[in-house]
């Protein structure tokens, strides 16, 4: 029984889709190996996922040179040949956007997208990525929180001196006030022992008539 026919639209599922992008690019890149292989011919092959991650396949030894015997073939002219220094911008153009690219796409397989074609070998590396971050991520939280706690220790520090100048001051001042009111009890204290001691002195004290001569 033979396999039914595949309707030629876009397939909703995204897991689906993925396995069946993973699947159907790797049987045209074999195609493409096969092709230059048994032919001898020169082919290239690029191809994009739909989140941008770049795939291609070269028969020669540089992708570049291949686009550019397109290019030449293409406008059919000698000056379709680009200058020597706009050749290395272009490569260089494209080693960025093939770099940019790899970092998206590796961007969002951390964040757990696009990891149906991915290899276990693959999956393993992204594994060990996630775990470095973590380790990074709680040393430098920790080291903040013991900044913090130290910082908050400096000001308790700060406020227990402020608090003992306080209460040093406070106790001076006490004393001295207690000396004063000490001081002036023994003033008055001194001023009716002299009034008891010489009774004789005042006048008021005698008892009975005076005789006078």
């Amino acid at each position: 029984m033979g396999r039914g026919k595949v309707e030629m639209r876009r397939i909703e599922n995204k897991i689906s889709r993925q396995v069946t992008f993973a699947k159907r690019r790797n049987g045209l890149l074999k195609k493409a190996y096969e092709l230059s292989l048994l032919c001898d011919a020169e082919v290239a092959l690029i191809i994009f996922s739909g989140r941008g991650r770049l795939f291609e396949f070269s028969s020669s030894s540089c992708m570049y040179r291949t686009l550019e015997r397109y290019r030449t073939c293409n406008s059919n002219s000698q000056e379709a040949t680009p200058p020597l220094e706009n050749e290395i911008n272009y490569q260089e153009y494209l080693k960025l956007k093939t770099r940019v690219e790899f970092l998206q796409s590796s961007q969002r397989n951390i964040l757990g997208e696009d990891l149906g074609p991915l290899s276990m070998k693959e999956l393993d590396q992204i594994e060990n990525q996630i775990d470095a971050s973590l380790k990074h991520i709680r040393s430098k939280k920790n080291q903040v929180l013991l900044d913090q706690l130290f910082e908050l220790k400096s000001k308790e520090q700060e406020l227990q001196d402020e608090n003992n100048d306080l209460r040093k001051k406070l106790q001076d001042t006490t004393s001295c006030c207690g000396d004063n009111a000490v001081h002036m009890s023994w003033q008055d204290g001194g001023q009716c022992s002299s009034r008891v001691l010489h009774p004789e002195h005042d006048t008021s004290m005698q008892i009975g008539p005076t005789w006078t001569s």
